[in-house]
């Protein structure tokens, strides 16, 4: 039975999480349709090794966003620090305590493809990590 691998085009590593490889497929695809960039810079960076996916933590997200910005974490949110703006932040993952965090004053949590779906053209999202 075959596995489910997606291949890098400038490297030689593989992706063997089915989930991740269906979101790189249409995190491209919908670069491509909408003709939307940073879908395709995210596609990019989630193809890389998962030791440099960016790790943020709230209070990072605090001290950069503005009040109602939506940003967008190639990688996972944690706890640490305190939030009081409330923002959308979009993640591959979450940890319980930041999601709890988030969403106590009043913010959003979503899945990068969630975010994607809700805004097809990725305007007015800031990556950060």
């Amino acid at each position: 039975m075959a596995s489910i691998i997606a291949m890098s085009e400038e490297s030689d590593m593989a992706k063997n999480n089915p989930e991740l490889v269906k979101l790189l497929t249409e995190l491209r695809i919908q670069a491509k349709k909408k003709n939307a960039p940073i879908w395709r810079d995210i596609a990019e960076r989630l193809e890389r090794p998962l030791r440099v996916w960016p790790e943020v933590n709230v209070s990072r997200i605090e001290r950069y966003a503005n009040e109602g910005d939506v940003i967008l974490v190639p990688g996972k949110v944690l706890g640490s620090g305190v939030i009081t703006k409330k923002v959308t932040v979009a993640a591959w993952k979450f940890s319980k305590g930041a999601k709890e965090k988030i969403e106590s004053i009043g913010g959003k949590t979503m899945t990068i493809k969630e975010l994607m779906k809700k805004n097809p053209t990725g305007s007015n999202v800031r990556i950060m990590g």
